[in-house]
């Protein structure tokens, strides 16, 4: 981490000075809301998908708090980030960089979403659940985003644990506890983030290595990059089909499961098996992984949720 980053902590560097007024959108901007949209519905399919059922206004502030606290985790992360995405084209555009929010209200923001989230889940759900949650806000938070991401191409592999989460929260708030079922829901996301992740990391590498953050086809190569997809492509078929063969699920899921997870592993090999591109190539079919890649987990977990009605 360089000195004027690390100064940053403290101090509020230009990049981050609030030089207009900000508004709501600006502030919601800042919870990653896109990204967002996965977290809660992977959590919602978790709470549906366990054995017992909670009372619906409690079902309602489970999944609130979850949402909360991933948009402070995102928060902290823009706030830690800035200067970066001030570097790149991708996020350049952000609150922060833009001058919109400033960084230090930015960080504020972040802390007050996160904490609000964990007192709210363990007064109102249990103290196991709002643990998990605390867990993963720091894991996002701080072992990806200030430790992980600018030291090791390994980052998005082990930082995906951050956003395998979510489902493994809803179902201690349903159940109170962890079973097998939702380690492998955990372990499910956690197997699927390196594909979709370098998938876009591919066709954007260029920002990444103009800030210097070890991204996997920086570091190694699009080459390498590109059979690490394909590998985990392979490792993820039949982890997905897991609640089916552990008896979680029924049918339903596991044919589900299969023919979603053939269709990944089936662009993934175009993207695994592909030479290396030059500077005028789109990059067509990691950008058909990358979006088929977000579509695929929507649809396995819409699956589950599809399964558990049925049964």
């Amino acid at each position: 981490m360089s000195p004027s980053l690390a100064a940053s902590v403290f101090e509020e560097p230009a990049v981050g000075r609030s030089t207009m007024p900000a508004g709501w959108q600006d502030f919601l901007a800042l919870t990653k809301p896109r990204v967002m949209t996965l977290v809660v519905f992977t959590a919602i399919c978790g709470l549906i998908a366990a054995p017992e059922r909670i009372h619906p206004v409690l079902a309602f502030t489970a999944i609130l708090c979850i949402t909360i606290g991933a948009g402070g985790a995102a928060a902290l992360n823009q706030w830690w980030e800035a200067d970066l995405d001030a570097g790149m084209k991708r996020t350049a555009g952000r609150p922060v960089p833009q001058g919109r929010i400033g960084r230090t209200d930015a960080r504020d923001f972040g802390m007050a979403l996160s904490s609000a989230s964990v007192f709210i889940m363990g007064f109102a759900i249990g103290w196991f659940a709002a643990a998990i949650l605390a867990v993963s806000i720091f894991y996002y938070a701080v072992v990806y985003t200030m430790w992980l991401k600018p030291r090791t191409p390994q980052n998005i592999v082990i930082g995906g644990g951050a956003g395998a989460f979510p489902p493994l929260i809803g179902w201690v708030a349903a159940t109170g506890n962890i079973t097998l079922m939702p380690v492998v829901l955990f372990a499910i996301i956690f197997f699927w983030t390196p594909p979709h992740f370098w998938a876009l990391a591919l066709f954007v590498k260029s920002d990444y290595a103009k800030v210097g953050i070890p991204m996997m086809p920086v570091v190694a190569g699009e080459t390498a990059t590109r059979r690490q997809i394909l590998g985990y492509a392979v490792l993820l078929l039949p982890l997905s089909m897991a609640p089916w063969w552990i008896g979680g699920t029924g049918a339903v899921y596991g044919i589900a499961a299969a023919l979603l997870s053939l269709a990944f592993l089936a662009l993934s090999a175009r993207v695994g098996l592909r030479e290396r591109t030059g500077p005028d190539d789109t990059m067509k079919p990691e950008k058909q992984l990358f979006a088929y890649s977000i579509i695929y987990l929507f649809a396995l977990f819409a699956a589950l949720v599809v399964d558990r009605m049925v049964a």
